[in-house]
């Protein structure tokens, strides 16, 4: 994958567009070797395109952009519904000839247009799941992820989860190094797995209470010991339930996810960097063995952990 194209269309959100030049538009890369995208900005009449932020953009390229591009993306619009014929036949194109297809937020309705969500799970933001679903019966919606990558249709939910997106395409296709080094490029966090909710009903608490963030330090670095609810309730000073309902809460996950989550992560970096055997790795990180490692980076990442060293092994 070398070539990306972004489509904006009028009434353009100026943060969902960031987010994906942010990502994919990097133009050079001063303090790493990550791959340079050819990358295109594009529209369906070139022009003046209105955006909806008290500013427009001038966009020179015509839809032609996508005609060979291995990932065309829909940056979101604020009028979600007004579908322009021309980008739903760039849409159905694209995927067609096998490239990836990739909207966020509203941009889901484009793709739930041209068909392309028929049979695929997908989300959107959590405003307009439940509309989605009505909309295009046929669309596996899932209103509570960040994320939904089935196939060749990749989509987001809001705002911020279109980065979380883009860099679960970057990591599957150039690896857990590449995706890492350019989230620290645009400062947010290496990994957010696509399951993990979109709304974190943060509770209010009290200033002076303290957060999850030193367990969760904590624990990251020891992942290669025992690390179930009661071992990390007790580093909390709190019981196992209120520790998991607290967790829950300030997070969006449970504890069992997100450490096996941070092991996956901690495999992935190992495979790539290291010559180490995989029942080395897997005792490292925490899950025992080579067939505990297997079954949990199979289910996640779609491939064995040795197909996987073998793709993105420095």
């Amino acid at each position: 994958m070398h070539k990306v194209a972004v489509v904006v269309q009028d009434h353009a959100e100026p943060f969902g567009l960031g987010s994906l030049v942010e990502v994919w538009g990097e133009p050079y890369h001063p303090d790493d070797d990550n791959p340079v995208f050819d990358f295109t900005v594009c529209t369906p009449r070139p022009g003046r395109v209105k955006g909806r932020a008290g500013y427009d953009l001038f966009v020179e390229h015509g839809l032609e952009a996508t005609l060979d591009a291995d990932l065309v993306c829909f940056s979101p619009t604020h009028a979600m519904l007004d579908f322009d014929p021309l980008v739903l036949d760039a849409a159905c194109a694209a995927h067609e000839r096998g490239a990836v297809v990739f909207a966020h937020c509203g941009a889901a309705y484009i793709l739930g247009e041209a068909g392309l969500l028929d049979g695929r799970e997908c989300t959107t933001h959590w405003r307009y799941t439940e509309h989605l679903a009505r909309r295009y019966p046929k669309a596996i919606v899932r209103p509570d992820v960040l994320y939904c990558h089935d196939g060749n249709v990749l989509t987001g939910a809001g705002s911020a989860a279109g980065i979380d997106a883009s860099l679960h395409l970057m990591r599957q296709r150039f690896g857990a190094r590449v995706a890492a080094s350019t989230a620290r490029r645009i400062v947010v966090p290496p990994h957010r797995d696509g399951g993990q909710a979109q709304f974190i009903a943060r509770q209010v608490v009290d200033y002076q209470a303290e957060t999850l963030g030193a367990v969760l330090t904590w624990a990251s670095e020891r992942l290669g010991e025992p690390l179930d609810v009661d071992t990390l309730a007790r580093q909390a000073h709190m019981s196992p339930r209120t520790f998991a309902r607290r967790f829950r809460d300030e997070t969006g996950t449970t504890p069992h996810a997100w450490v096996t989550a941070q092991r996956l992560q901690l495999a992935e970096e190992m495979l790539e960097r290291t010559d180490n055997s995989v029942d080395q790795i897997a005792a490292e990180v925490g899950f025992g063995n080579a067939a505990t490692l297997r079954h949990h980076f199979t289910r996640a990442r779609g491939v064995s952990p040795q197909v996987y060293r073998k793709q993105f092994a420095c």
